[in-house]
């Protein structure tokens, strides 16, 4: 049996074999699946004399034990294998985790959250970029974080996009600047309960040095100072909504930093210069200036980033306009809750394309959104007839369920022209994984749907 065992053959599964090899570890990767890409990466990580098993669950029978377990983040945290090897005394932890121990000399930015975290995660790392700073955006999104640990250039700061799945498995990670941008219910199905979903949440914040909250979410703010009462709040209402003495917030369309109750108010970046919709961007736009800003960030760097800053893939992207019709790309709403933030940031009436592999959560912001915004709602994936279901049960009738995307983006450029609405909207409330590998792939799909429609 190898001294590490590495479970999950993802980007972060991979990246976390390499680094403990290059370190020394006898190590070998572990995937219950097989398919002919997991096939062609075997062999590529064979030739760097790093086995993996297709197929297998590691077995703890033997009495040579490994030394270590290493999770990829979409691995379950409380599968049997795992309970057992904690059990056997066995150290496990996760990707981040390992990443950590490799970098923490290194100051992290470490941004959790249930909606807005790329957004959030990206606009703070081009701040940090804009500064002349080597600060690669990682974990969640971009480079998985033990990629950052194998490169030769060491970063400057980190800037980790953090999943509860990361946090979950993550021991000691304690950064300098932890955001906690939103808090919804989701993931339920692997948490179980919203309080252990919370908890997790509530570690990463709790281990770091100089907390950034989002004094807009409506659970946030109700714990409020009660549970963190030296954080930075921000809040797009004006200084009078500011929970406690220190934060930023907007007033007269400007950014605002107040660092104490004693200190000046100043302003650092006008509010317009973002060019992304909706005031969830504007709520993003405060926590990433408050991290840069306690992060060391002068207000010119901010201002050129904020200016330059093009928007997150598959968050509200613009594809291309057809006939006065623009087609959106939101296929990263895979929640009620994003997906309504999505609906209340495009103009109405819209043309909607939802569904996919149904979530839990409570949808009724959603509907309300949709009976207030959508002409009518092309329904796809296995969520279709819930779906279909729930629109009735409110009273709304102009749906179709069209099953898949190539069908839907046709029949949304015609159904546009009938309702005369300025907007095709793929939001999908729902993850991808029924019809696609990810929501990347998904958004991509639709992408192309839409340019090969508009060049026909």
């Amino acid at each position: 049996m190898p001294e590490a065992v590495v479970i999950g053959l993802g980007k972060s599964g991979i990246a976390a074999a390499r680094l403990l090899k290059q370190e020394g570890w006898e190590v070998e990767l572990s995937d219950h699946n097989t398919s002919p890409n997991l096939l062609e990466q075997q062999q590529e990580l064979a030739n760097e004399q790093i086995p993996v098993k297709l197929g297998n669950t590691p077995d703890l029978e033997s009495e040579i034990l490994p030394q270590l377990i290493v999770v990829s983040p979409g691995v379950p945290w409380d599968i049997p294998i795992l309970v057992k090897a904690r059990e056997l005394g066995i150290e496990t932890i996760g990707e981040i985790e390992l990443a950590w121990r490799h970098l923490q000399n290194i100051p992290w930015v470490a941004i959790t959250g249930t909606n807005g975290k790329t957004t959030t995660t990206s606009l703070t790392a081009a701040i940090f970029q804009a500064a002349g700073l080597n600060a690669p955006a990682c974990g969640n999104i971009g480079m998985a974080a033990c990629e950052v640990a194998l490169s030769v250039q060491k970063p400057d700061w980190i800037i980790g996009e953090l999943s509860s799945y990361q946090i979950e498995s993550s021991v000691t990670l304690s950064p300098p600047i932890g955001i906690w941008t939103t808090f919804t219910p989701d993931h339920l199905a692997r948490h179980k309960t919203l309080e252990n979903y919370y908890n997790i949440k509530a570690k990463l914040l709790n281990n770091s040095h100089l907390q950034i909250f989002n004094g807009d979410d409506i659970y946030l703010n109700k714990v409020g100072l009660n549970h963190w009462h030296n954080a930075y709040w921000t809040t797009v209402k004006g200084p009078e909504f500011l929970i406690g003495e220190k934060g930023f917030y907007m007033e007269n369309g400007w950014v605002i930093e107040k660092l104490s109750a004693t200190s000046t108010s100043q302003p650092i970046v006008e509010v317009s210069a973002l060019r992304m919709v909706g005031e969830h961007n504007q709520q993003n736009l405060l926590m990433s200036v408050a991290a840069a800003r306690l992060g060391g960030i002068n207000i010119e760097a901010i201002s050129h980033a904020v200016h330059e800053f093009p928007g997150v893939t598959h968050r509200l992207e613009h594809i291309c306009t057809w006939e006065g019709i623009d087609f959106i790309n939101d296929s990263k709403a895979t929640n009620y809750d994003a997906a309504e933030v999505g609906l209340a940031s495009v103009k109405s009436p819209v043309i909607l394309i939802a569904g996919g592999e149904a979530k839990a959560g409570d949808d009724t912001g959603w509907l309300n959104k949709i009976q207030a915004k959508a002409a009518t709602v092309l329904l796809i994936g296995n969520a279709a007839p819930t779906f279909a279901q729930r629109l009735e049960e409110v009273g709304y009738t102009n749906f179709e369920i069209i099953e898949t995307m190539a069908k839907a983006v046709p029949k949304s450029a015609e159904l546009a022209k009938q309702y005369q609405a300025s907007v095709v909207l793929l939001s999908p409330a729902c993850a991808s994984f029924d019809q696609y590998p990810n929501f990347e792939a998904r958004g991509e799909d639709f992408r192309q749907l839409c340019l090969n429609w508009v060049e026909s």
